[in-house]
């Protein structure tokens, strides 16, 4: 029997994302069976093997899957895999990028170590870094690819009809490549939060120029959404100024049903994301985005 040249292994909780993907590069996919005993040890159990495997599972609530991810990869390199490629959409501990206090662990520098040293290639979709300007600083010898889901946000506005005299909203300056990114092809304004800091646990928000969103529907962007809170108060500042409506839209939404209550509470309308994470939110699906990375990391590992 001839080994396929090319596979695609998804861990459970991802398996729909992870089919999408395989149907878009036109190859087999596989779960792989992954359960815990009492103890908390996991228990994986990977498909057949093929010379390069696709290994697809978003590293958000990401202690246990990275242990399990490390297994997984162990026991395809064992079944005969020569390559492994990482789908990470959410790419996870890439914002400590320094110790800012004695005794800190520099989490990006080892999680990066550890997956460059179980991987030949990663691909993960707009990673929250912040000092650290490339991939490839966080992944020295993997052949790493970074996109963007600005496009297929800007392309879901515009299929929903979003009017031209919408407004596209950062909550804090870290937002401000996002809106921007998703504002321009549509030609839509942009509106850029920032905050406050009376003390280390007093935070206010302020929206320079929130004047000019009287009468107009709003749509607040960023790439994680966790706790909401940021938003949630940035939504009650917009409807407080007159926005018509406000909407909200993440790339990463990784906020639980309560921080949705909260955001609803505070005057939002539709909340979307896209499917890097499995969420009740999901309306976009990035798999021909991540098609193509995967393509690009392939033909620069031949």
């Amino acid at each position: 029997m001839t080994t396929p040249a090319l596979t695609l292994q998804g861990f459970p909780e991802s398996a729909p994302q992870a089919r999408r993907l395989a149907a878009a590069l036109a190859i087999p996919f596989s779960e792989i069976a992954a359960r815990r005993f009492p103890d908390g040890e996991s228990l994986v159990r990977v498909g057949d093997a093929a010379e390069t495997v696709i290994l697809y599972r978003s590293l958000d609530d990401p202690n246990a899957k990275l242990v399990e991810l490390m297994l997984a990869a162990s026991a395809l390199r064992d079944a005969g895999a020569r390559r492994l490629v990482l789908v990470a959409p959410y790419l996870c501990y890439m914002r400590q990028d320094a110790a800012f206090h004695a005794g800190e662990a520099v989490s990006q520098q080892i999680i990066g170590r550890f997956l460059d040293g179980l991987v030949d290639g990663v691909v993960t979709v707009d990673p929250h870094l912040h000092r650290t300007h490339s991939l490839a600083a966080v992944f020295p010898t993997a052949r790493a690819v970074a996109v963007s889901a600005a496009d297929m946000l800007a392309t879901r506005l515009r299929d929903k009809g979003l009017a031209g005299d919408a407004v596209i909203v950062g909550p804090d300056s870290e937002s401000r490549q996002w809106v921007e990114a998703v504002a321009a092809p549509l030609g839509l304004d942009v509106l850029v939060g920032a905050k406050l800091r009376a003390g280390d646990r007093d935070v206010t928000i302020e929206i320079p120029g929130i004047e000019r969103i009287a009468g107009r529907p709003a749509v607040l962007v960023d790439d994680v959404i966790s706790s909401g809170a940021t938003l949630a108060e940035s939504a009650r500042l917009l409807r407080t100024a007159g926005a018509a409506s406000v909407d909200v839209m993440a790339v990463h939404m990784l906020a639980p049903a309560p921080a949705l209550a909260m955001l609803k509470a505070a005057g939002v309308g539709a909340i979307e994301s896209a499917d890097s994470v499995p969420h009740d939110t999901n309306t976009v699906t990035l798999a021909p985005l991540l098609a193509d990375a995967v393509r690009d990391v392939l033909d620069g590992l031949d």
